[in-house]
């Protein structure tokens, strides 16, 4: 098999998990979101870690965390926290319809974050996907009468995770384990104060160690994080940009089929017209991206 096609193989497997990883947080749902963020942080800790000692890059990690790289990486812990946060809750709170469309509009946010911080130009296709995926969320915003924050959080947040990354020269995953390694000492204590009762919560209100499955499924969250980061890694050495591009829309697409298919969430007219605007918009995109590589 060619590098390229295990390449493609790899980008597809990843998408796959991170799709379908909304089935995996509802089966969580008794775990307040904070403290599954909480496990995900420390157990993706644990991973990488072990990745990285395998690999040994730890002088690459001590430079992800020295210098300028240590404000980037900061800025960028916060970020993607906010990120996956913001999904644990959605999927955990019925909103996981509004989530996948934040996914499908990330693409178009990252073009206009190009413009704005890179200078990069925007070629007139893409303008145009961006004025319709605006038009987009204006239009659901009128028609549900109230704006899909959820979405546009995940859009915003991703999008500005990538623009922090840009910054970086350092391998991926060691640049996760940075930002997770940052994000310990909080993800420590929001659990040490679910089970020991600080800050107003009950004693023994962690779920750890409380229930077999829910405690596996907790300390697996840091595989769930990392694998499919390491298999985006090996896709993105072996296929073009503009493959990785088209096969991310993936991600969203099972995000959504897993929304209204597995969750039963409700998908009105509103969301239907909204959603075609967004795939118009992403087709047109893409058309654009392909014409350009070709």
């Amino acid at each position: 098999m060619k590098d390229a096609t295990k390449g493609f193989f790899a980008m597809v497997a990843t998408c796959c998990v991170w799709g379908l990883s909304g089935i995996y947080y509802k089966a969580l749902s008794e775990v307040p979101p904070l403290e599954v963020l909480a496990h995900r942080t420390l157990w993706s800790v644990v991973f990488l870690g072990a990745v990285v000692a395998v690999q040994g890059q730890w002088a690459v990690l001590a430079r992800a965390l020295s210098g300028s790289n240590l404000r980037i990486v900061a800025a960028a812990a916060v970020v993607i926290s906010l990120n996956w946060f913001g999904f644990i809750w959605s999927v955990q709170n019925g909103r996981a319809v509004e989530a996948s469309l934040g996914y499908y509009i990330f693409p178009l946010v990252a073009v206009a974050l190009g413009m704005v911080f890179y200078g990069e130009r925007m070629r007139r296709a893409q303008a145009v996907a961006i004025a319709i995926a605006a038009a987009a969320v204006g239009y659901l915003t009128w028609a549900l009468g109230a704006a899909p924050w959820i979405a546009l959080m995940l859009a915003g947040t991703f999008g500005l995770y990538g623009l922090l990354k840009k910054k970086l020269s350092v391998p991926s995953v060691v640049s996760v384990l940075a930002e997770v390694v940052l994000l310990a000492p909080l993800a420590a204590l929001v659990l040490a104060a679910a089970h020991f009762g600080w800050f107003g919560r009950a004693p023994g209100s962690g779920h750890f160690g409380n229930d077999l499955g829910h405690s596996l499924m907790l300390a697996f969250s840091g595989v769930m994080t990392g694998g499919p980061l390491m298999l985006f890694s090996y896709a993105a050495q072996r296929v073009r940009m503009a493959t990785i591009g088209l096969v991310q829309y993936l991600n969203p697409t099972l995000q959504f089929m897993v929304a209204v298919a597995v969750f039963a969430e409700p998908f009105t007219r509103a969301h239907g017209i909204a959603f075609a605007m967004i795939w118009g918009a992403l087709a047109l995109y893409s058309a654009a991206a392909l014409r350009t590589k070709g």
